[in-house]
């Protein structure tokens, strides 16, 4: 039998930033289909195996398609077992430098789901990025690959992503008792809801920039405050450290439940976290924005009248759009519109503020707030085309620290827009351009959705109630395992010793939606502390363990100090009792205290304060135990960045405390 017989071409009602419709690819069984770029190339490589690129044959970028037979005797094998113990994951160990990232069943209306991620090859060569989804439907598999070389991804994974994405089964499997499921693509029926507003409340959010802790003000952005317009400078009722990761995103849907993404810079898509301020409950989604890159991080969100999310990046460059109703992922622009208006010279230089923050009016029109002075720049979501105008506003109380504007309905039922600034809420009236101070407090985002009509009531996003973490302890260089070492894992503070079997692997029960702490140590290897947040279905994540080789260098975390100054925050202290105790185990090791700054202010001024620092920290080392003649210390200023010192969010990655093994005995 032939797979693929029938090309459809059909008109896409989701357009991307091209605004060029994508097409759609039908089998001649009616049993699936999905869509692909305009710009890309259909061609069939084997019987069945249909591929998507696009440079056509030869391209390094291709989506493939195929589909084969359960084999005799596995088909009543959970997908996640047989994939764990199959001869392809074992092949895929076995690839040069070969790191696994995902591994992940979803339970679905019909079929089994593996979503997979890896990526290969050395280096100096170039990596490979692969990117997957193998569906189970009765006796038939169907697998659909990403796969490029990595230096590809920022140009091809968004796309290759909703490629993936996009595949549904229109025909539903047949069942031995001749009943008819619910194909996979078609929501549940649902009776349909009188569209008023009662469906999306008068609550405001924001997400907390700091908290006070062990007596001084540190980093937050965690914690979710609530107000309510009727009373907005009352105390907010506080929704303590709810989100799973630091957050500068926060969208408020259309069920009243808020929507986040984790902030940091990372180069691959991110799942969509969802909280529920009523049952102050929290899972992830199904849903996961593109991979947004290293030098930027998802900023803000908000939503529009159609109830759909969006989430955009700090230099205003990838706006992406979340359907709740279908759980469709869309890349609306991935290039700053602002760059053709006017005025952008002005605000686009290098050091300038961010205008990443923003909102959507019931009119389609996104409003972003310029941090530097609360300006106001707007652009059409229909034909994404900026007004050649800012829109100043008046009357605010100092430069620098804007951070997010929203369009809300006031307890007078007043169309009132609000901004996020320094130290304090604002409202603004638009007309006069004036703002006044509505409460005090710093938030990096507002949610609030009252401005719209909802639609009927939407289903609950899927969710996996159960999952765990699997996974092994091994050497970061051999990727030999490391039955030895100690490992202890659960909720920070609460940590646990977990065995590991002779071959350095483990398991552990999770509960998605929360986060987990782990500590691993082997004498003779680097300390691994870091954390994991839990997502639906099970992960596949190995620990690696880094030996204590010379010139081996590890970052420092948490390890602050006062700003512009050499005196240790206390949060610090975690961290250097940790390499003390390193330096306790192990008592021939001697390293170099390495100090680095942003670039900001005079060079010079820099590497003397980085010195200073360094001086600081081996001060503190000595006071506990450690030989003096065993550290030497190295002040770097700002002339080895780690990222972009162009925006705040990543400028502040460059301030850091590193060592570096200088001798072992």
């Amino acid at each position: 039998m032939k797979l693929f017989l029938t090309l459809a071409l059909l008109v896409c009602a989701v357009v991307l930033h091209a605004q060029e419709a994508p097409r759609t690819f039908a089998d001649d069984q009616s049993r699936f289909e999905l869509s692909y770029p305009a710009g890309w190339q259909p061609r069939a490589e084997e019987e069945q195996t249909m591929a998507f690129s696009p440079g056509g044959a030869g391209s390094e970028v291709a989506v493939t398609l195929t589909e084969s037979i359960v084999p005799l005797g596995k088909g009543g094998r959970p997908l996640s077992t047989a994939a764990r113990d199959s001869a392809w994951v074992r092949r895929i160990r076995r690839l040069p430098e070969a790191q696994v990232r995902l591994l992940q069943r979803r339970a679905q209306a019909g079929y089994e789901e593996l979503r997979y991620e890896y990526y290969y090859g050395a280096v100096a060569v170039g990596r490979t990025h692969v990117l997957g989804r193998l569906l189970r439907r009765g006796k038939a598999e169907f697998r659909l690959e990403y796969r490029a070389p990595i230096n590809q991804d920022s140009r091809y994974l968004a796309v290759g992503q909703q490629l993936l994405d996009s595949f549904a089964f229109t025909k539903p499997a047949a069942r031995k008792d001749g009943a008819t499921p619910l194909p996979a693509a078609t929501p549940a029926p649902r009776a349909e809801a009188p569209e008023t507003s009662a469906g999306c409340d008068d609550k405001m959010y924001g997400i907390a920039a700091y908290r006070f802790h062990d007596g001084q003000w540190q980093d937050d952005c965690r914690t979710i405050h609530e107000f309510s317009l009727s009373d907005p400078t009352a105390p907010p009722k506080v929704h303590r450290r709810v989100l799973p990761f630091q957050s500068y995103a926060l969208a408020k849907g259309f069920d009243n439940c808020l929507y986040s993404v984790a902030s940091a810079p990372t180069d691959r898509p991110e799942y969509v976290y969802r909280y529920n301020p009523a049952t102050r409950e929290g899972r992830y989604t199904s849903w996961r924005l593109p991979a947004q890159g290293l030098e930027t991080g998802w900023i803000s969100a908000s939503t529009d009248a159609g109830g759909n999310l969006y989430f955009l990046t700090g230099d205003g460059n990838r706006l992406a759009r979340v359907n709740p109703k279908d759980g469709s992922v869309w890349l609306i622009w991935a290039s700053d519109p602002t760059r053709a208006a006017p005025y952008y010279p002005a605000i686009g230089f290098t050091g300038a503020g961010t205008h990443g923050n923003f909102c959507v009016d019931e009119k389609g029109t996104v409003y972003m707030v310029y941090s530097t002075d609360g300006a106001l720049l707007r652009v059409d979501l229909k034909t994404l085309r900026p007004n050649p105008d800012l829109l100043p506003i008046d009357k605010l109380p100092r430069r620098g620290g804007y951070s997010d504007v929203l369009l809300q309905y006031d307890a007078a039922g007043q169309r009132s827009l609000y901004l996020a600034g320094p130290k304090a809420v604002y409202k603004l009236d638009p007309v006069r351009r004036q703002a006044q101070v509505l409460r005090r407090g710093t938030y990096t985002d507002l949610a609030g959705c009252n401005l719209f009509q909802p639609p009927p009531s939407l289903p609950q996003p899927a969710a996996a109630q159960t999952a765990s973490w699997q996974g092994r302890v091994l050497d970061a260089f051999t990727r030999q395992p490391l039955p030895q070492a100690q490992l202890r894992v659960g909720p920070a503070g609460s940590e646990q010793e977990l065995p590991l079997s002779l071959q350095g692997s483990f398991s552990y029960a999770v509960a998605p939606g929360s986060s987990y702490a782990y500590h691993a140590r082997l004498p003779g290897y680097l300390d691994a502390d870091s954390t994991l947040a839990a997502g639906p279905g099970t992960v596949d994540r190995d620990i690696l363990l880094r030996p204590l080789t010379i010139g081996a260098t590890l970052p420092l975390k948490n390890v602050q100090f006062e700003q512009g100054e050499s005196v240790l925050l206390r949060s610090s202290f975690p961290a250097l009792d940790k390499l003390v105790a390193l330096l306790k185990d192990n008592p021939s090791l001697t390293i170099e205290l390495r100090g680095h700054t942003d670039n900001v202010g005079p060079p010079e001024k820099n590497v003397l304060l980085s010195e200073q620092r360094v001086a600081t920290v081996k001060a503190y080392l000595v006071r506990r135990g450690i030989a003096a003649d065993r550290i030497t210390g190295l002040g770097l200023g700002g002339t080895q960045p780690m990222a972009s010192n162009e925006q705040e969010e990543t400028r502040r990655l460059n301030r850091r405390v590193e060592f570096r093994v200088t001798g072992l005995q």
